[in-house]
This record gives C-alpha cells, sequence and structure tokens, in this order.
C-alpha cells in the first residue's frame, strides 16, 4: 500500500494559504493526492467552474494556490462503527491543533459537515483567526451540494497569486 502521509507531504506547499480538512484517507486506498478518484475529480470540477481551466495537473494547481488537503484522523475511520469513528475523530483533535498551529492557514474548509465543530474547536484552540467554511463531502447524494457550496466560497479562499 502506498503511504498517504509520504504523497501527502509532496503536495504540502511551502506556505498554506487554505487548508482543506477532510475526516480521513479511506480505506479503500482512493487517497485524493494519489489522483484518478472521485474526491480529486469533485474538487477540479468545481475549482476549474469557479476559476477557469487551466495547463497542466490540477493537483500541482492546487499545491500552487497553497491549498492543502489534511485529514483530522490520519488513518481510515471510514469502515469504523459509527461510535468508534465519532471517537476516533474526537481524539484526533489535539494533533489537527497542532498541525493548524504549524500551519498558519489564512483559510480553513471543513470537507465534512460532521466534523465541522470537531475542525473549528481545533483552530480555536490553535489561535487561528483563519475564515472558516464548511461544504458536504461529495459522496452518498451530496455531490450537487457540495459543488454549489464550493462555488460559493472557492472566490472567498485565500490563494497564492491572488
Amino acid at each position: 500500500m502506498r503511504d498517504v502521509e509520504f504523497i501527502r507531504a509532496s503536495y504540502r506547499p511551502d506556505r498554506i494559504t487554505t487548508l482543506f480538512v477532510g475526516e480521513s484517507a479511506p480505506a479503500s486506498g482512493d487517497f485524493f493526492y494519489f489522483g484518478n478518484n472521485a474526491m480529486l475529480r469533485h474538487m477540479q470540477r468545481a475549482t476549474e467552474a469557479a476559476l477557469g481551466p487551466a495547463d497542466g495537473e490540477f493537483l500541482d494547481r492546487f499545491k500552487a494556490y497553497g491549498w492543502f488537503l489534511d485529514d483530522l484522523v490520519l488513518t481510515p475511520v471510514d469502515k469504523l462503527p459509527a461510535s468508534e469513528r465519532k471517537a476516533t475523530c474526537f481524539a484526533a483533535m489535539d494533533g489537527l491543533r497542532d498541525r493548524i498551529a504549524a500551519y498558519q492557514p489564512l483559510t480553513i474548509v471543513s470537507m465534512l459537515i460532521s466534523i465541522k465543530s470537531i475542525v473549528e474547536a481545533a483552530a480555536k484552540a490553535a489561535g487561528s483567526n483563519a475564515a472558516r467554511y464548511v461544504v458536504p463531502f461529495p459522496g452518498m447524494g451530496q455531490q450537487t451540494r457540495f459543488h454549489n457550496r464550493m462555488l460559493e466560497i472557492i472566490p472567498l479562499l485565500a490563494r497564492n497569486g491572488t
């Protein structure tokens, strides 16, 4: 299995302007930074609809903007029973707090409504004044809601070159 954190680190910008926070990388291995997955396609589609198409690879553009996708939990939780999944997410808050303090993003986007309160608490505990947004995860029938919400917030997200 490919090392999620090694690949994620290779896409970490020098200056993180907008931090996207997912719940965790999926157990399936369909990780955003591995490419060719639904999350990447939905993010690319929304970004191009809001900002226009660009030459080159989308992940390179994402990084050039200073955008970075991190996860609340650094191990897959999507196959855990609901109570264990929730407890694991809450237990990961301090780690996210420390990463937010290190990253010092200008904007934070929760990529799943159910983790919004944990992400917000971590940001507050980190002393972050970043603007915060939440979008529904683009799965289980929420793809249109994700796309529409991303179209609303993308122009508001901090990014390099603007």
